[in-house]
């Protein structure tokens, strides 16, 4: 058994590259072999969101705080608030973030697929991102 203290592993800023506006990264947990599930917690400043995003094996996402969107390619935008269990698919393409005025945060869950989670895309446009 292994406990990791809160606060013993250094945040990181989200990089410009996957992400619009300020986020922080809290690493929770690392997959160990033969495990390949890893999570973070990650919180989005006001405006802030990922870039069009995939995810081998998927993704589940557990709003903890604030309020946010989400959108699939080719669907809506949806609202999501402290409580809402987000699952995407395999290999679906979407993106996450805070609203315009509020910040929010979720905890990333994610499986490793030959050591990739994710795949990075085109950033979400301001003519893609509610703003309201």
């Amino acid at each position: 058994m292994e406990i990791r203290r809160n606060g013993s592993q250094p945040a990181g800023k989200g990089p410009a590259d996957w992400f619009t506006g300020t986020v922080r990264i809290d690493p929770l947990f690392q997959a160990r072999d033969p495990a390949r599930t890893n999570g973070a917690s990650v919180t989005f400043e006001p405006g802030a969101r990922t870039a069009w995003h995939s995810h081998p094996l998927g993704q589940t996402l557990i709003v903890t705080a604030g309020c946010g969107w989400v959108q699939c390619w080719g669907g809506p935008v949806e609202e999501i608030k402290p409580g809402d269990v987000i699952w995407t698919a395999p290999n679906e393409k979407h993106w996450h973030g805070a609203k315009a005025t509020t910040s929010m945060t979720h905890i990333a869950i994610q499986e490793a697929l030959n050591g990739r989670v994710v795949d990075w895309m085109e950033k979400v446009g301001d003519d893609q991102y509610p703003s309201f």
